[in-house]
């Protein structure tokens, strides 16, 4: 019997060194549990959480503490909310929130200004701006007082358009879209209607803006191609089989890279918690495992279906500079909300889009750290992913079975494994700006001899929460061969992308990827 428990243990743990990956903790206790995440152009990263959740582990500057009579917990609190997180020093200043972003939304504006929106209770119509700084700056979150939404907003999705202003769509109770600058208050969408059910269903809406201008949006199993300009559906998908799959229910969703002549735009949706666990609080019903992939700009499209190798609720996808997606995060068991999730899911997915069904997924080298409700994930400029967040519990709750975690980790995919050092890029050259467009040039330095083609990709800087990743996006540029232009340098003609509806406005983390290893990022602004 010793001998079978030594044999069970050895493969346990000779089968997790030779999965692919690597997981570092960056910093121990960052003082808050990150429900929003979002990294800006000055390798920082702005975490959030909700207002009213009492005591965080992070005071506020002295002097600077939030007054609300309203709130059950802290009439003066002194906590911070959130937090800004330098990538370089892991140093960690407070930021200082007055409303509640609770479920909240957010995009970067074409300026690279964090739009956030909504919230509940005094944040329900709030607009917030947060104009990034590098760690040693003052920026900080500002409420503005000259507008505010038309409609509250409380799990709403925004995405970014190709003029550069942003689309608001749904929240609870709210059926409707509205935009940022305002236009028109807000404008009817029934179809969020026609898709809520008993457990709503038709929150976070998974919305993806389309090559030709359009949005595919998607909620509960349904999804239509919506006209942001004449505020119309001018289109219905197929339904998706396989239950729910957004808030409370939600998987998550990404759309593959775009590339080629842009014409072509593929949406991938997987997991989701079963119909009924919400209602329920069933925390041990099993999640879905399945995924739909379709063709959203073709004239015919279809789901195609293919399973992970676990079920998985609240997990997310992340977009890989490479062009392949990360599953990470999640549950395999409940449903989001607080305490109705078990069995944390701790190995990563990559998606491969290149392969066929059912060789699609590859199991990587899991964490340690359960990551549940209220986590997000969120692609760095050196390649790595950045894992935060985790608050199953009303309160920050410390003992416990999933406690509130405020850990900040980083995991590396296999490209950045030390045998593949040699063949890992250097941005060595690139414009600051580029117009649609443009033709420019970008000077690379690589160790070994370039074999093949050395691709440019833009990859956008999301805002995270509750599973999706909204205005995610990552655009292959239509390139030339690289030259060599001296010793181990090499020159890439590149032309920037056509038009907003491939790549809104704003700043991008800029990769050179050579044979499957990314460079650090260089950001560039991207400008009409």
């Amino acid at each position: 019997m010793e001998l079978l428990i030594l044999s069970i243990f050895t493969f346990f743990f000779l089968s997790r060194a030779e999965l692919p990956g690597t997981w570092d903790l960056l910093v121990p206790n960052a003082g808050i549990s990150s429900m929003h995440t979002a990294v800006t152009r000055f390798n920082t990263v702005v975490l959030l959480d909700r207002t009213n959740t009492g005591p965080s582990r992070k005071m506020l500057r002295k002097g600077h503490c939030r007054l609300d009579p309203h709130d059950a917990v802290l009439k003066r609190d002194c906590y911070a909310h959130s937090v800004l997180f330098d990538l370089q020093t892991n140093q960690i200043r407070p930021l200082m929130i007055l409303t509640d972003t609770w479920c909240s939304s957010g995009q970067f504006l074409h300026d690279g200004t964090l739009l956030q929106t909504g919230g509940d209770l005094d944040g329900f119509k709030k607009i917030r701006k947060f104009d990034p700084c590098d760690i040693n700056g003052s920026c900080d979150w500002v409420e503005l007082d000259d507008v505010e939404l038309s409609e509250g907003r409380w799990y709403a999705s925004n995405q970014i358009l190709p003029d550069g202003s942003v689309i608001i769509i749904g929240g609870r109770g709210a059926n409707t879209v509205e935009y940022y600058p305002p236009r028109n208050g807000a404008v009817l969408f029934p179809f969020l209607a026609d898709v809520e059910d008993k457990q709503m269903d038709n929150l976070y809406p998974y919305v993806h803006l389309l090559p030709n201008g359009k949005l595919f949006v998607f909620a509960n199993n349904k999804a239509v191609l919506f006209d942001h300009e004449t505020n119309k559906v001018v289109k219905g998908y197929p339904p998706l089989d396989g239950g729910p799959r957004n808030y409370p229910s939600a998987g998550s969703s990404v759309m593959l890279a775009l590339e080629g002549d842009y014409s072509t735009a593929v949406i991938v949706i997987c997991g989701g918690a079963q119909y009924g666990a919400f209602i329920e609080r069933s925390t041990d019903t099993p999640a879905h495992g399945s995924c739909g992939r379709i063709v959203a700009t073709s004239p015919d499209p279809i789901w195609e279906m293919e399973d992970m190798p676990f079920g998985r609720i609240m997990g997310d996808m992340v977009m890989l500079p490479t062009g392949d997606a990360l599953v990470i995060n999640g549950a395999q068991a409940g449903t989001q909300g607080f305490e109705m999730a078990s069995n944390p899911c701790l190995y990563p997915l990559l998606y491969r889009p290149g392969q066929p069904v059912g060789l699609r997924f590859m199991t990587l080298n899991p964490g340690t750290v359960p990551r549940l409700y209220h986590s997000t994930a969120n692609l760095l400029p050196d390649g790595r992913v950045l894992v935060a967040g985790s608050n199953p519990h009303f309160f920050y709750k410390f003992e416990a079975e999933f406690p509130t975690e405020l850990r900040i980790e980083a995991f590396s995919p296999e490209y950045l494994s030390p045998d593949r050092a040699n063949l890992r890029p250097v941005i060595e050259e690139i414009p600051d700006t580029v117009r649609f467009g443009e033709a420019f040039d970008v000077f690379v330095s690589v160790t070994l001899p370039v074999v093949g083609l050395i691709e440019v990709n833009f990859a956008s800087a999301p805002f995270a929460t509750h599973s999706f990743s909204q205005g995610q996006r990552l655009v292959k540029l239509t390139i030339k061969p690289s030259v060599p232009d001296s010793g181990n340098r090499y020159k890439i003609g590149c032309n920037a992308p056509p038009n907003g509806a491939v790549a809104p406005p704003g700043y991008y983390m800029v990769f050179a990827v050579n044979q499957g290893v990314p460079s650090v990022a260089r950001w560039v602004h991207l400008v009409a």
